[in-house]
């Protein structure tokens, strides 16, 4: 097998293994959620796993703010986000694996410019920006090949800081966090 054949092999794995986390995901979203009797480490589970559906939204950000009045809303920020930073890999695989996928539609041509000009920076934006075209970012980060290391930590910075208003605004809303 040559090299060629090799990459176009572990494009198709990481592809079809994306895709079929997000449908496996998505048909299971409720049972997802029995995760944060687990404290930290099931918020960090639960978003790991709602972020890394492609498209389909499952609603991660609601159980952060209701966890946030739960726990200690820095920790759980810092949970969720690292889980969510870890999650959008699944977007930066299908952009490694089928580049020519996205490569025509209008939001490839209205992030791509941005992605390729301020690189970590416009994935800190979109990553901060609750919406539900971060999936699109990753998968262009993953076809322009991001460097995974600066993908992942201009993604956990700006999940992070995304989590830390909705953990506090969970807090404020729904009660006050324990003090520890």
């Amino acid at each position: 097998m040559t090299q060629e054949q090799r990459t176009r092999l572990l494009r198709v794995l990481a592809l079809v293994f994306a895709l079929g986390l997000t449908l496996a995901l998505y048909l299971n979203r409720d049972k997802v959620q029995h995760l944060q009797g687990y404290g930290y480490f099931g918020i960090f589970l639960i978003s790991l796993l709602t972020n890394a559906t492609l498209i389909l939204p499952v609603p991660g950000v609601l159980i952060t703010s209701a966890m946030g009045a739960v726990f200690n809303p820095f920790w759980v920020a810092v949970a969720a986000g690292s889980g969510a930073a870890l999650g959008e890999l699944s977007g930066y695989l299908v952009g490694f694996s089928g580049q020519g996928l996205i490569e025509r539609t209008q939001w490839h041509e209205r992030f791509e410019p941005y992605i390729r000009r301020y690189g970590g920076l416009a994935i800190l934006v979109l990553a901060f920006v609750p919406n539900p075209a971060f999936d699109v970012a990753g998968i262009i980060a993953g076809a322009l090949k991001m460097p995974l290391r600066i993908f992942l930590f201009w993604c956990w910075v700006g999940k992070v800081l995304k989590m830390l208003i909705f953990a506090y605004s969970g807090a404020l809303i729904l009660g006050s966090p324990p003090a520890g």
